[in-house]
């Protein structure tokens, strides 16, 4: 950052001196002396680590210190307005800053207008997302945007206004509420690299204000965007050349990374940074406990490089992070970087986002099912799934966006495959054009020439339960079923978050309709983007049907996590089952060990019981998942895409089944039964 440790913490204690006092002649005669003193011991403990970030970021002008005073008041002022119900959160995170580590902590995601038309419907469906046990709802953009042209919402006009089709800011606060009061903590986007053009500051731009043109990146010329764009890649090669728009009102090149009427904003300019602070801690009051963090690999520019992943951007993310433990911190933040798997995790921290996607594992999941082969996983978990004490991965099957293949090529040459080729090998699978597939995807933004691309599709649709069910197949079908579950039980067991995105959880299948749409066609991921199917969601307690099988099923993984303390503020712990086939994983803290084995084949797989015993294992055993006690004596078996979530036997064991696992060619199977959420309640203990 230039300047050496020493002189940036003698360089913060002096600046706070001097400020501290400024602050409070301003605001602290404003509020409770009691609140006021909490809210400036927050301000002493975290000013060291902001004044270092904002320095590197902004030392450099005449006027650092006017800037830094202008943010802290921003911050004082948010502080300020924010509601006593929040401020009482606030004091109840710093008790519990890992608040979001729980085994109670289950993600939903959906869109506001698909799922229950707006938001006063979707108040109407708490209890439906209560009885999932969902304590985390994440709602896809629901910002003021433009009509037409705005990218699913994340071309943002206004942060300080709703989509007038879904409501108002003020029915969104009342939601939050009420989600909170029953335990559900609402999470938005933050779209903060770029604004719409139809974004109030653009619209000053383009009418000539110099001082708003600021908040942009413009040039009068070919000459500097040429010169940057000879070391950057194109994101949207569709939507255009390059990452400059040329605006003739103003004859100037705008800079736009992704959509032409998406424009990126200028963070070397410090009042931008300011006045993005106010539009984030803005939406902190109206109750929003997790903030998604747009595109962050993209947030600084700088000639030379391909301005992605660059040291400031991680800076800019830290200094927020630091006001925001100031002025809200009940609130956390969440990245979405979809880059190398190296990168994503620079962006982890209790300093800079706590929570991350896992698109690494999401992606790895889909390959491991295609392939029935678990190396590529386990040496990518190995290698990257531990993340800094305090923080946690936000785990998913799928999301509103299509499935890429964001995977290491080095993973995929260790075991065996041709990245290039390898990646052609999973499109084609997933969009059924090769033999054997189940799945019923579709490619997305497919190079023709090369065979690459993405793929869209429902979660039962990628793992068979729509072809089976147009085959009228009911072996398949019921494999289909156990993949869903599988898939789900993984990102339910393995650690942090697990993320459902609604719709999955009732095993919808893929909605063809969306080409009908003008405003769709053309774009597979409508196919994933359905309206919720509530008829079909009043069968889920019937599990003599297929909503009915994955919904119980999906219950119940839940609920095990919910009452295991292994699964809260635990460690993960990759093992070698010696079966490629076999995917495997410990999860412990000081009270509780559980094994977790998952089978990502159609055919049976066996496990030798002496090297279950080397990594702690005992003969006798109890899964979890199944209620049942298992004897391994020489060997475990694992059914067809099964999962098994194996710890010791406790001491009284009556009221659990018991089953021997079979020595070679012996004919007892160990089958789960299909039934619905009823299982015995067993006690957690070690077992090495």
């Amino acid at each position: 950052m230039g300047r050496d440790t020493a002189w940036i913490d003698e360089h913060s204690a002096s600046s706070l001196k001097r400020l501290l006092p400024r602050i409070e002649a301003r605001f602290k005669d404003t509020t409770d002396p009691v609140e006021w003193d909490a809210y400036a011991d927050r301000l002493k403990r975290h000013f060291p680590h902001l004044f270092r970030h904002l320095y590197a970021l902004y030392g450099e002008n005449y006027d650092f210190f006017y800037h830094l005073e202008s943010i802290l008041s921003s911050a004082t002022e948010m502080w300020l307005a924010r509601p006593a119900e929040l401020k009482a959160l606030d004091a109840l995170r710093e008790a519990d800053p890992q608040w979001y580590q729980s085994n109670r902590m289950v993600g939903a995601t959906c869109y506001v207008d698909l799922f229950a038309g707006n938001i006063e419907g979707l108040r109407g469906r708490v209890p439906y997302l209560s009885e999932l046990g969902v304590t985390y709802l994440h709602l896809m953009p629901v910002l003021k945007a433009p009509q037409g042209d705005n990218d699913g919402g994340y071309a943002v006009s206004s942060y300080r206004e709703v989509d007038a089709e879904f409501g108002t800011m003020q029915q969104l606060a009342e939601l939050a509420t009420q989600l909170r009061h029953h335990g559900i903590s609402l999470t938005l986007d933050f779209v903060f690299n770029h604004t719409s053009d139809e974004h109030e500051w653009a619209k000053r731009a383009l009418a000539g204000d110099r001082e708003y043109q600021a908040y942009y990146r413009m040039f009068p010329d070919r000459a500097m965007p040429d010169a940057f764009e000879r070391n950057m890649p194109e994101v949207f090669t569709e939507d255009h050349p390059g990452a400059f728009t040329y605006h003739t009102r103003i004859k100037k090149w705008v800079w736009t990374t992704f959509h032409t009427y998406q424009w990126d904003l200028n963070y070397e300019n410090p009042v931008v940074f300011n006045r993005m602070l106010e539009e984030m801690l803005f939406l902190a009051n109206q109750g929003v406990e997790i903030l998604r963090l747009d595109a962050v690999a993209f947030l600084w520019k700088r000639l030379g490089t391909n301005c992605q992943n660059l040291p400031e951007a991680h800076w800019i993310i830290q200094a927020f992070n630091s006001l925001v433990s100031i002025a809200a911190p009940a609130m956390v933040f969440k990245s979405e970087a979809i880059v190398h798997p190296e990168e994503v995790r620079k962006y982890v921290s209790m300093q800079e986002c706590p929570l991350s996607y896992n698109p690494e594992l999401m992606a790895l999941l889909w390959e491991a099912l295609a392939t029935r082969d678990t190396r590529v996983l386990q040496l990518a978990m190995r290698s990257r799934f531990a993340i800094p004490e305090g923080c946690a991965w936000v785990n998913y099957v799928r999301c509103h966006d299509d499935i890429g293949w964001a995977f290491s090529n080095e993973d995929v040459e260790a075991a065996g495959f041709e990245p290039v080729e390898h990646r052609r090998f999973l499109t084609k699978f997933y969009t059924g054009r090769t033999q054997g597939s189940f799945s019923r995807g579709a490619p997305f933004q497919e190079d023709p020439r090369t065979g690459v691309a993405r793929v869209s599709g429902m979660c039962a649709s990628l793992t068979g339960v729509e072809k089976a069910l147009a085959d009228q197949n009911e072996k398949e079908l019921d494999l289909a079923i156990r993949r869903v579950l599988l898939l789900h039980g993984i990102i339910i067991t393995i650690g942090g978050i697990p993320l459902v995105y609604l719709g999955d959880e009732i095993a919808m299948l893929n909605d063809y309709t969306y080409d009908r749409d003008p405003e769709k066609v053309g774009d597979s991921r409508w196919m994933h983007r359905p309206a919720f199917d509530w008829q079909r969601a009043e069968q889920r307690r019937d599990v003599d049907t297929v909503p009915g099988r994955v919904y119980q099923g999906l219950l119940r993984m839940i609920q095990l996590r919910g009452q295991n303390l292994a699964f809260s503020r635990a460690e993960t712990e990759i093992a070698e089952t010696g079966n490629k086939h076999v995917f495997g994983f410990f999860r412990s803290n000081e009270q509780s060990v559980v094994f977790v084995l998952a089978n990502f084949s159609e055919q049976v797989q066996r496990l030798e019981a002496r090297r279950l015993r080397q990594m702690g294992m005992r003969k006798i055993m109890v899964d979890l998942h199944a209620g049942r006690v298992i004897t391994a004596t020489q060997e475990l078996e694992l059914e067809p895409y099964q999962l098994m979530v194996l710890t010791r036997v406790p001491d009284t064991v009556d009221t659990v089944p018991s089953i021997r696992c079979r020595r070679r060619n012996s004919p007892i199977r160990n089958r789960a039964p299909r039934h619905a959420v009823t299982h015995a309640s067993v006690d957690v203990d070690t077992m090495r």
